[in-house]
């Protein structure tokens, strides 16, 4: 029987999702926990990788099971897992669907203040600005659901067997005092790093450093920037994965994001 397993995970203390020599991974937490409980290995699969300090809001990995349990596998798991890793729900599927492969689209926040803030230095990303010009950081998120080859704003396009995003939704946010902004945004699939890369763009382009017509360029030419740094991991969350079979709302509450009383979207002024 093939289950898939809604999670959510704060990924501070974590090196990604994926397992990897030597590092500490959200899989791997899983997997001793879950052969704990079953005294045996257990392999699970997940929806994608994030990178080291990004955070899921929604997750979803699936795992075979060769005989179903009699017990309360939620309570217990739940139990056992770290503070930073939370179990919402375990749905038994139909057929052998997959939890990376089969998803039909991804949509991910990343939130930046402008302030220093203890409570928010490990789910925001600090860039420290008077303001940022928010007009024109809009201007470009418009232009992201008109182009479909992001091999611009990718770290490592040539492992990719190609490089096209269908991006079907991009926003910009701010909180009411205007000192801390949400970008989402929604695709079938992203590359390696690009939604960070995006971010710093943006950033640049609200430094006034970069111009919109710039950052169009690269997405015409889909030439690399000789200047691709990421934005900080720490403000990125996975916020939603959806399913032909599968449309959960997202059970953990960060940063407002589900708040629509808290953010106001940015619309282009003339």
């Amino acid at each position: 029987m093939r289950y898939f397993v809604h999670i959510g995970y704060k990924g501070s203390n974590y090196f990604g999702w994926q397992r990897q020599p030597d590092k500490l991974s959200v899989q791997e937490i899983i997997e001793e926990k879950l052969a704990k409980i079953f005294k045996k290995p257990i392999t699970i699969y997940g929806c994608g990788r994030t990178d080291a300090g990004v955070h899921a809001s929604q997750y979803f990995f699936h795992m075979d099971m060769d005989k179903s349990w009699n017990f309360d596998l939620f309570f217990r798991l739940n139990r056992i897992l770290p503070d930073d890793i939370a179990l919402f729900d375990i749905i038994p599927v139909d057929g052998e669907p997959h939890a990376r492969f089969d998803a039909i689209q991804r949509s991910y926040d990343f939130f930046i203040h402008t302030y220093k803030d203890p409570f928010l230095s490990q789910s925001s990303s600090l860039y420290l600005r008077k303001e940022f010009d928010l007009n024109q950081m809009r201007k470009a998120v418009n232009l992201l659901p008109k182009y479909e080859d992001y091999r611009a704003f990718c770290k490592s396009p040539d492992k990719n067997e190609h490089t096209i995003c269908r991006v079907s939704s991009a926003q910009l946010f701010v909180n009411q005092e205007g000192d801390r902004i949400r970008f989402s945004i929604s695709s079938n699939r992203f590359l390696g790093r690009m939604i960070r890369i995006i971010a710093r763009k943006l950033i640049e382009i609200g430094d006034n450093t970069l111009s919109v017509d710039e950052f169009e360029s690269h997405l015409i030419s889909r030439n690399i920037p000789d200047k691709i740094l990421p934005a900080h991991p720490q403000g990125l969350f996975l916020s939603r994965v959806k399913y032909p079979f599968l449309d959960i709302k997202p059970k953990a509450k960060f940063l407002n994001a589900e708040d629509s009383g808290y953010w106001k979207e940015i619309i282009v002024s003339a």
